[in-house]
């Protein structure tokens, strides 16, 4: 069965966005972005990767999913297809209609469809934002990939939102962890169930 994982950047206070949806504060460069890139390059946008020359084929994720909110973000830098190498959906209960013919909208019952796309084969299905998807995903998330960057924000975009409480913690534990030396931390972790 296909896993859904949560891969992220947060700062140390568990933010993935100010509260107006900048993610500029994370800094470009250093030492963690090439390694984390040459294991993962699926994960960089479709324009990133011509940019680059990444011609190199999904190894990890084939399937990408985003909220409204993280997919307007590619649209803000002109592309409603931000990820055409991989399968797009867009999550969204306003949208009117697919906002790409690459990307397929859920309009309805996210955790459903989830559940049908990790019946079929494939790689893995990438949970690329945000934060509220994320927490409405929390039950299918199996994996969680969180780039820690060593930053305090102080108030922004929470790491799962902030809806209710959870009746049950989830529980996690720790599959490697990295440290770079621009501070960076990479820590992968597996859901336990």
């Amino acid at each position: 069965m296909r896993k859904l994982t949560y891969y992220v950047a947060s700062t140390i206070d568990g933010f993935i966005a100010t509260e107006e949806g900048s993610v500029d504060f994370f800094p470009v460069g250093g030492d963690h972005g090439p390694a984390i890139t040459a294991q993962y390059p699926e994960t960089l946008p479709t324009k990133v990767r011509e940019a680059r020359g990444i011609t190199k084929k999904a190894a990890y994720f084939d399937t990408v999913l985003m909220g409204r909110k993280t997919h307007d973000f590619g649209v803000r830098t002109g592309t409603s297809s931000p990820y055409a190498h991989l399968r797009q959906f867009v999550v969204s209960t306003t949208l009117p209609e697919t906002p790409d013919p690459a990307v397929e909208l859920i309009a309805a019952d996210p955790v459903s469809k989830v559940q049908e796309l990790k019946r079929e084969k494939g790689l893995g299905i990438w949970l690329c934002g945000g934060g509220e998807l994320a927490q409405v995903l929390l039950p299918e998330i199996d994996q969680i990939f969180l780039k820690l960057y060593p930053i305090v924000l102080g108030r922004g975009k929470s790491l799962f939102g902030s809806g209710p409480r959870l009746p049950d913690p989830a529980r996690f534990r720790v599959i490697t962890s990295r440290v770079f030396e621009d501070g960076v931390a990479f820590v992968k972790y597996s859901r336990i169930r």
